[in-house]
């Protein structure tokens, strides 16, 4: 990332932060929309891979998105992954989750909605991959529960917040094996079974690698009496089988 480019976000910031402090009462919506349009105008948004003004993720590289793998994880009925996590995907996914630029969850949703599309599942809502309080605190949004929103707009599904529940605080996946991913989250969640039983469930999340982190949420889901569990994720991991066992790229969280 060039340092005109960090300049350029940082100013971003600041202004999304007076706007959003700005944008109370009941023209919200309106003040928030009109503050956007100003902001973009003062300073065009740039795509986070490339830096190319005009959009946050461009259509160059929208277009360089590898279509996602076929991923089977414990516990889900099914799975459908977006793309890799490679190239603007991991730029992309990097600034949602880390950068705070949460405008990305708009086209990033729209990618997960259109990967969507074509699976025959029947749905009675969606809801996302909780964060432990104490890290959303931290972060201070669930960049998964931002996508899961935005795929619910445009689908139709309905989006419920709080079906599941992350009970314990968990060391981050990012340097753990296969086994020691599983171990870290076993236990870790807990579903509504008010909200849950006999429903047909989808899970948003941004990143797929071993599947640990999905099996265990579907484990609670199924626990609590859903009656089907499926998988969507924008990004899976790219990752090969190796003789001491199975090697991940650093996965970012």
């Amino acid at each position: 990332m060039t340092r005109s480019f960090e300049d350029h976000l940082d100013r971003h910031r600041r202004l999304v932060g007076m706007r959003d402090r700005l944008a109370t009462g009941a023209l919200a919506l309106l003040a928030r929309r009109t503050a956007t349009a100003a902001l973009d105008l003062l300073y065009p948004p740039q795509c986070v891979h490339c830096t190319r003004i005009g959009s946050l993720l461009c259509e160059r590289c929208t277009a360089q998105l590898a279509p996602g793998p076929l991923r089977a994880v414990a516990g889900l009925d099914a799975v459908r992954v977006r793309t890799t996590f490679e190239g603007p995907a991991t730029s992309a996914i990097y600034a949602l989750k880390y950068q705070g630029i949460k405008r990305l969850a708009g086209p990033l949703g729209g990618l997960l909605a259109e990967a969507w599309l074509g699976t025959g599942w029947t749905v009675d809502f969606i809801c996302a991959v909780p964060l432990h309080a104490q890290r959303q605190a931290e972060r201070g949004y669930n960049q998964s529960a931002l996508l899961a929103s935005q795929v619910a707009s445009l689908t139709g599904w309905r989006y419920v917040e709080g079906a599941v529940a992350r009970v314990r605080h968990t060391e981050t996946q990012t340097h753990l094996d296969t086994q020691a991913r599983r171990e870290n989250v076993a236990g870790a969640f807990a579903a509504d079974p008010l909200r849950v039983d006999n429903q047909s469930i989808v899970l948003v999340d941004d990143v797929l690698t071993t599947g640990a982190t999905l099996a265990a949420c579907a484990e609670a889901l199924r626990a609590s009496g859903a009656r089907c569990v499926y998988g969507l994720v924008l990004a899976s991991a790219v990752y090969k089988a190796v003789d001491a066992g199975d090697a991940y790229p650093p996965a970012k969280g």
